[in-house]
């Protein structure tokens, strides 16, 4: 190779790397710390960080996939066409503390606050997969279930029988399942099954040729929705995926802790709505009609409002809602989440809860099925347990239930974690209602897991052996990239 060959080859990797950098710096919705995290990597790995950059830089779904969406959120009816304007659904009169909550929830997908729900805390996961297929069994007219991880384990067969012999009797039944997160599902017979037997069945976000996946988008942006919509009637949410708690996947880390609420009332008609937007963005079917139908208010029922985010809704919207709820909190705090990389805004909001007086606790996993966002996560317990965040881990299993709590009057439940992938990546669902009974069923939940955790003692952490702490903190750093 001459020299000119060489200088014109070197040159030229350079050109790359720059405007691959160049790239990063423009891309809009970035944080600062994003933009310089991928700027190293893409000038300290000549070649690994171009790779890198391309196939897990952008939070791109497919530009024919976002037509497709927006195409058919443009469709959906909305509450005041399909509820009557002056019925108490609509009208529902809001406690001022926590009227600008539900004010920025309605920014995410337009959906206003509906009165007249009522709520139940499922015993455990086998008690949830139980009352689902109940449900499932008494349905007459239409299932919708659209699930993370579906395996073909225990709990997820009995789902599977029950969509079989209510397809069987002629109920619509309509089902959809993450590409990546129920591939053991939707790969095998059990799947074909169901669709022999009359059911409707999609894949989410289908992964397709790996070579030429990335050409349509990221293949790790996924549809992490947990939504069970039963003859318009009944709908659950929490972050029970479709399988057993001892999780054979990931065995030595069950059992998997979940909790799961099951809803009736006006709010249903919002998780029908999130349901048929995701199915007729992958189905050439419309079901606009079904959302045509109101739902009756339950007697004597609650506030309560959908939240569903996501890669095509604004970036900032589940770090809005959970940073609200933080700074409302006036006595009381109270956070599980199994997965926690908080930007400095969603940190600093914890921080300061505590700061002023809010009693604040916050629990994870004691081990968690990953090693760096675990990683990731110690390496702010240093600064919330010097705020005066209660810090604890629970010993019991994967704590894998996200919920948060305030003041004992509002929760927010669903399958949003506080971490980067379920704020940017992900599509999420999540429930937001107002009601003390209900909270108070949610807290006490809670205090079961306190109860099996152990405390962060800040002298233990101000002790971490070195290697540890720059492990955590490395990983920490990679945040915005990973």
């Amino acid at each position: 190779m001459t020299l000119f060959t060489t200088a014109l080859w070197t040159a030229t990797v350079y050109a790359v790397h720059l405007l691959v950098a160049a790239r990063a710096i423009l891309r809009p919705h970035r944080e600062p710390a994003s933009r310089l995290a991928w700027i190293i990597v893409i000038l300290v790995l000549p070649v690994a960080g171009i790779i890198a950059y391309i196939l897990l830089g952008e939070t791109n779904v497919g530009r024919r996939r976002v037509a497709r969406i927006k195409s058919v959120l443009k469709q959906m009816p909305d509450a005041l066409s399909v509820f009557d304007s002056q019925s108490s659904v609509l009208t529902v009169t809001l406690d001022e503390r926590f009227a600008h909550l539900f004010r920025v929830g309605e920014t995410v997908n337009g959906f206003p606050p509906l009165g007249g729900n009522r709520g139940e805390l499922m015993a455990d996961s086998d008690a949830a997969i139980d009352r689902i297929v109940a449900d499932i069994d008494a349905a007459r007219e239409n299932v919708h279930l659209l699930f993370y991880i579906w395996l073909p384990d225990n709990n997820g067969m009995k789902v599977v029988e029950a969509v079989k012999r209510a397809a069987a009797r002629g109920v619509q039944c309509r089902v959809m399942a993450d590409g990546l997160g129920s591939r053991t599902m939707t790969g095998s017979s059990h799947w074909q099954a169901m669709k022999d037997a009359g059911a409707h069945c999609a894949v989410a976000l289908p992964l397709g040729n790996l070579l030429l996946r990335p050409l349509r988008g990221r293949i790790d942006l996924r549809n992490h929705r947990k939504i069970i919509v039963i003859d318009n009637c009944i709908t659950y949410c929490g972050s029970q995926n479709c399988a057993d708690p001892e999780f054979r996947v990931k065995a030595k880390f069950a059992p998997w802790v979940d909790a799961l609420i099951r809803f009736k009332g006006p709010i249903v008609w919002q998780n029908q709505q999130l349901f048929v937007s995701d199915w007729m963005a992958h189905v050439d079917e419309d079901l606009e009609e079904l959302l045509r139908t109101s739902v009756p208010a339950q007697k004597e029922g609650f506030a309560a409002q959908v939240i569903g985010t996501g890669p095509t809704i604004r970036y900032s919207a589940m770090p809005e809602v959970f940073e609200n709820l933080m700074y409302t909190a006036r006595e009381e705090l109270f956070i599980t989440t199994p997965y926690f990389v908080p930007d400095d805004s969603m940190l600093s909001a914890i921080c300061a809860s505590a700061r002023r007086g809010v009693d604040t606790t916050i629990i994870f996993p004691a081990r968690n099925d990953s090693l760096f966002v675990a990683a990731a996560s110690r390496s702010y317990y240093a600064d919330m347990l010097a705020a005066g965040v209660k810090v604890r881990e629970y010993e019991g299993g994967l704590l894998h239930t996200k919920s948060l709590t305030i003041d004992g009057e509002m929760t927010l439940i669903g399958s949003a974690n506080m971490d980067r992938r379920s704020f940017e990546l992900n599509y999420e669902n999540n429930i937001l209602f107002h009601d003390t009974e209900l909270t108070a069923a949610v807290r006490e939940r809670q205090e079961t897991y306190l109860q099996q955790s152990r405390t962060v003692d800040p002298e233990a952490v101000a002790n971490w052996p070195v290697y540890q702490r720059f492990f955590n903190n490395a990983v920490a750093m990679l945040g915005p990239v990973l």
